[in-house]
């Protein structure tokens, strides 16, 4: 009786590349996909960038809490830069192949971007959380040393939990079709192709999303258990709406990114479904970061402030 390895080792082939079949179920709207993500991506890249803009040139917001964002802003750029473009590409001119390296690639840097914005979301919070219920003591502990600090970690955490979801995945063998069901290399497709049990795999890869997800979700959790607390126990009614007013943005960025998150990567392995996981993926991928300078700058004064002083100061040149 042959054993599984050896029915795998004899069936597995040397996959060079795969084909990203996207959207390509419905023909009809493939120029309008086109259309509707360029216009979304220019928005994600024009928005993005005036946010580090202003922060960086209007000494205003050269605060802890503009710094946090001045990176989350940036980690938008970067993470939608590695699907959206490919996307596009497919979308155009029809060609939907992609290298096995350049599959792996496109794997690694989704989850490391993704992870270290699950960090930088949590560290946002703690930012909130002292700047709320430890008025006086904020300068002290969100001293330079510590934001750089917790930026730093957010973007190491990343590249960790990248490295080891990426590792687990592309050494696997694969023998199935090299049609991935799906508009860039995501984990779920991928694990369908690959031979033999991916059980083992599986386990792992949600362990590590558990991890990675539920760890700062749940730091975000309890700050804003303290920080509504602190809130409701405050005397004014404009020192109250002025507080929830500087985390009502965050709050929103937190439930659109990790509902989608949670929703895709927490769910069992037996429910998987490319449809509904195409349309999960927009929301992290695409919608996401354009929504996020387009929260922050409407809901926040500072920001508005900012624009129209940094305007007032061209028309004066």
């Amino acid at each position: 009786m042959k054993t599984s390895q050896e029915t795998v080792g004899r069936n597995s082939t040397t996959i060079t590349g795969f084909i990203l079949l996207g959207f390509s179920d419905i023909p009809s709207l493939q120029h309008l996909f086109f259309s509707v993500f360029l216009v979304t991506y220019i928005v994600t890249l024009a928005g993005n960038l005036l946010i580090i803009v202003l922060t960086l040139a209007d000494p205003a917001l050269h605060t802890p809490m503009y710094f946090f964002l001045r990176n989350l802003s940036f980690l938008e750029m970067c993470y939608t830069s590695v699907n959206v473009p490919k996307m596009l590409g497919n979308l155009f001119s029809g060609d939907k192949a992609i290298s096995f390296n350049g599959c792996a690639m496109q794997t690694y840097f989704s989850f490391f971007l993704g992870g270290a914005e699950c960090f930088l979301l949590a560290s946002m919070a703690y930012d909130r959380y002292v700047a709320i219920c430890k008025p006086l003591h904020y300068p002290v502990i969100m001293n330079r040393k510590v934001s750089t600090g917790l930026a730093a970690g957010s973007w190491l955490s990343g590249f960790l939990m990248s490295f080891g979801h990426t590792s687990m995945v592309f050494t696997l063998p694969f023998c199935r079709s090299h049609e991935i069901n799906h508009f860039f290399c995501d984990i779920p497709p991928l694990l369908k192709l690959a031979c033999g049990d991916t059980s083992r795999n599986e386990m792992a890869v949600f362990i590590m999303a558990f991890f990675f997800v539920i760890f700062p979700f749940m730091s975000i959790l309890m700050s804003y258990i303290c920080i509504i607390s602190t809130i409701l126990r405050m005397p004014s009614g404009k020192g109250r709406r002025k507080s929830f007013s500087t985390c009502s943005s965050h709050l929103m960025v937190v439930a659109v990114f990790y509902g989608s998150a949670c929703i895709m990567y927490l769910k069992p392995n037996s429910s998987y479904s490319p449809e509904t996981d195409k349309f999960l993926s927009l929301f992290y991928t695409v919608i996401t970061p354009m929504l996020n300078p387009i929260i922050y700058s409407l809901r926040n004064k500072e920001v508005k402030g900012a624009f129209w002083r940094m305007m007032q100061r061209r028309r004066s040149h």
